[in-house]
Formats: structure tokens, sequence, C-alpha cells
């Protein structure tokens, strides 16, 4: 494809420099990466600036370049005024504008994202319809599934994968869109049908550096023209300002809170949940969930909210959220064969860590035992408040390694024993996880219920810039099988 053509009708273009007839055989952010024909992008970072890697991206076979500023180097260069959000248009173009020929359904919050997307998921393809996925645990055509290292992939992949799901059929892609994703101009020049912002808590505040910050740019996502219709949970505060500055047709959901539409009648066991989902002048649906939880009540309604706003049928919505048996790493009971319970789940933030351990309360027996940490190079200000959370609401916890990345594991322990000290409650620190949950997994007994918190789908641990296998599925099964 020619240089020319992937710069067409490019908001961010400021000049050009060489020959723009050249042809693009690849698109590539990476300078160590080895292409043919590519077009690097100069993406200005935090801690690198790619610019400084050109010439290693030159000699590894890209022969044009994208910049915010020209460099001396002898090859064609497109200067723009966003390299970040110049890369997610002319990926797009590059790709054949794959997002033009299917329609997409986004989900933004905090928390309940990956589950509310796989139960939107389910309800389209009972309707008939072939989904594409993109979230956490990775992407997918149907049920199979494509590796993806962030929440919303960077626009190269995002649009390679996009590609593939055109070629492969897909009508619908359900899209967990972040705040990073957002800011960055991951998603710049798509359009979503349907948009849902399910709520707002203490997290990734290393990037956004405060809650105002990040809260508008879940905002954003709403309020730029990206979203034609909106559902929002209205139990979640900072909805209102959402709604203050909506300019689209929107459907409001909730428990508490006056909503379009709500569930009643609800009733939790460990099994799962049943309640009576109302739309407002309609009549009744009765659904029963196999995944259990408060939390996933909302994301049932979240899921049947956008499915309604893409007029899918109610006996559909019905029938897609009861066939979803569980989503990878959340709340996901593992079949031990023991006398007490272990639950995998992802919760990595405050909100998260109390939702879980409130909802396994409900049903446990024994002792509720909690095993978490705090991933390094993320915010420091949750650690000792997760420490608290997990003292006021467990019998036991297990404090122990979560990613430390390029921290002091010790330290990030220390941060949250802080928190957990102003409790009282009883715990222990082991800071290798595998020893961390043998140790769980050893004192276990009759009625317990034993939740291991953060990792949930990830099969890796990131220790010194290295990542590590550390599947906890495999783990624990290994850990029963020595015992």
């Amino acid at each position: 494809m020619k240089l020319r053509v992937l710069t067409e009708n490019m908001p961010y273009l400021v000049e050009t420099r060489g020959d723009m007839d050249t042809d693009i055989l690849s698109v590539c952010s990476n300078s160590r990466e080895k292409v043919e024909g590519g077009l690097f992008f100069c993406i200005p970072g935090a801690r690198f600036d790619a610019h400084d890697y050109a010439p290693q991206a030159v000699e590894n076979g890209n022969i044009a370049l994208v910049v915010d500023h020209f460099l001396d180097l002898d090859v064609p260069q497109v200067k723009v005024s966003n390299c970040r959000a110049a890369m997610a248009r002319m990926a797009a173009a590059f790709y054949g504008h794959p997002a033009r020929a299917m329609r997409f359904v986004g989900v933004t919050g905090t928390k309940g994202k990956t589950t509310t997307t796989y139960m939107i998921k389910s309800i389209l393809e009972h309707s008939g319809m072939k989904v594409g996925l993109v979230g956490t645990t990775g992407n997918m055509i149907g049920e199979k599934r494509i590796a993806s290292n962030y929440t919303t992939p960077d626009p190269i992949d995002l649009q390679r994968d996009l590609c593939a799901m055109v070629e492969e059929g897909v009508q619908v892609v359900v899209m967990e869109v972040s705040a990073h994703a957002i800011d960055m101009h991951r998603l710049d020049g798509m359009e979503f049908e349907v948009g849902a912002y399910t709520n707002l808590s203490q997290d990734h505040l290393d990037y956004f550096h405060t809650m105002e910050n990040y809260f508008e740019c879940k905002k954003a996502f709403f309020t730029s023209g990206m979203v034609k219709n909106a559902v929002l949970n209205v139990d979640e505060e900072t909805s209102a300002s959402v709604l203050t500055d909506l300019s689209v047709p929107h459907l409001t959901f909730g428990i508490a809170a006056a909503a379009d539409l709500f569930a009643r009648d609800i009733e939790i066991s460990e099994d799962g949940v049943s309640f009576e989902l109302k739309l407002q002048g309609m009549h009744t649906l009765p659904i029963r969930l196999r995944m259990t939880g408060m939390f996933n009540v909302y994301n049932a309604i979240a899921a049947a909210s956008c499915a309604m706003a893409l007029g899918i049928s109610e006996k559909d919505i019905q029938a897609g959220l009861q066939q979803i048996e569980n989503v990878p790493g959340r709340i996901e009971m593992l079949p031990t064969g023991t006398p007490y319970r272990v639950i995998l789940d992802y919760a990595h933030a405050p909100d998260a860590l109390d939702n879980i351990l409130r909802t396994c309360r409900e049903f446990t027996k024994g002792r509720l035992i909690a095993l978490f940490g705090c991933g390094g190079d993320r915010d420091k200000g949750k650690r000792p408040v997760m420490g608290r959370i997990g003292g006021e609401l467990a019998d036991l916890c297990i404090l122990t390694s979560d990613n430390p990345r390029n921290e002091d594991p010790m330290a990030i322990l220390a941060a949250i024993e802080e928190g957990i000290k102003e409790t009282d409650a009883p715990y222990v620190i082991i800071e290798n996880r595998r020893e961390a949950i043998r140790h769980a997994l050893s004192i276990g007994q009759d009625g317990d219920v034993i939740v291991l918190c953060g990792k949930g789908h990830e099969t890796y641990q990131e220790t010194r810039g290295v990542k590590s296998p550390f599947d906890e599925k495999v783990v624990v099964a290994e850990l029963l099988s020595e015992m």
C-alpha cells in the first residue's frame, strides 16, 4: 500500500518529506522487530522515546517513519501532531478499515468489563450472530483464542486481529475499553454502536494520578463522539456526570436507584444467582445465572442493556445469560476434590477484593482465607487499603507476591501489611506465591473457602522484568497432587 494512501483523510497530518509513493508492506512500533518494507511509528513514551530508536528500526527493515519532528534519516517521513492517534488511523487504513465491516460494543469501567463482555458475547451468539471478543483474557473469534498482551491491544495488533475477524465472518465485536486505551488514542477513529459504563473505583493512579483524571478519561469515551448509544449503571454515582454531558440515546440499569432496566427479587447462593429482570413498562424476565455474586447481577443487567440497545430479543437475552457457566479467572471455582473450596479470582484492586470476599462470605461455612498481594510499578496507594479490606473481611489473610515487576516484593508486602495491622486480623506473609498457595491448601479444613486473588486468568508471574510461567490452576493441581 502506498504511503500516500495511508495518510489520506488523516486529521493529524502536519507535513511529509520524501517519496510518498513508497510501497508499505508492514506497520511496526517495535524498533527491534525485523520487518520488510515497514512503516515505523516513533511513539514518545514516559520512559523511552521511539524517535531515538528510529535508526535501529530502519536497519531492521523499516523504510518510512511517522514522527512528531523530522529526523536526520534518509527515508520518507510523515510528521504528525500526535503519533499515537496517527498510528490508530494509519493501522486501520493499512488493514483495510476492518471496523467498518462489523458492529461494535464497548464496555468500560474499573470492574466487570471482562465478565460483562463474555455475557454479551453469549447473548449475541445465542441470537445467531458470529461474535468476536477483545479483552483482558485475550481476543476471540467465536471459541478460537488469539493471544493479547493488553486489555485493549495497541492499534497495530488490534487492527490486525479485527482484519482476521472480518475474514472469518464476524458480525459483532464486543470489546473491553480500558482507560489507558482511551487516553493513548488506541481506538481513535473507531465507532461503537453501544458503549457501556459499569462503575468507577480506585485503580491505575500510577498513570492517571487522580481519580478525577481517571474518571474524565472514562467519560470521554461517551462524550467524544465514539459511542452512538450508551448504557450506564445509575447505582454508580459518577454516572450522573456522564449523563449530564451525554448527547446520544441512552439506557440506564441498576438495582438500588431508579433505572430503565433493573433487577428485583435477587437470591444469591454459592451455585449462582436468580433474579427478575424488569424493563420499565414491560413484563418481567426471570434469570438464573450459573455464576454467583451481586456484582454478577450488575454485569448481567449491563449485558442485557447492551443487547437491548442492539435490538436483541428478550428470549435470546434470557437464554444467553443462563447458558454461560464461568469466565476465566472470575470467581472461578476450581475442581479440587477437597472438603474446602478453592476459588480463583482476578481481584487486584480494593473494590474488587471487597466484592469477592463479601460474596464468598455468603456461602462460607468454615473460615474465609484470602491470599493476595499487589502489583509492582503500579498504584502504591491501594496497597494498605487492600490490606485493611482483607483484614476486615477474611478470617485469615496470606500476603504474597503478585507480579512485583521491578519492585522489591517485600517492600510491597510491607505496604499491604500497614493496612492489615489496623484491623488486628490474623495474617501471614509468604513472599513466594507457590509456597503461599501450598500453605493455604495445607491448612484448609472442611467448610473453608480459600480465595486466590489477583492472578485470575494470568499464566505468569512477572519479576524483575521477566515473566515466568505461573498458572494457578496448574499450580493448585500440582500442589494437591504432591500433598
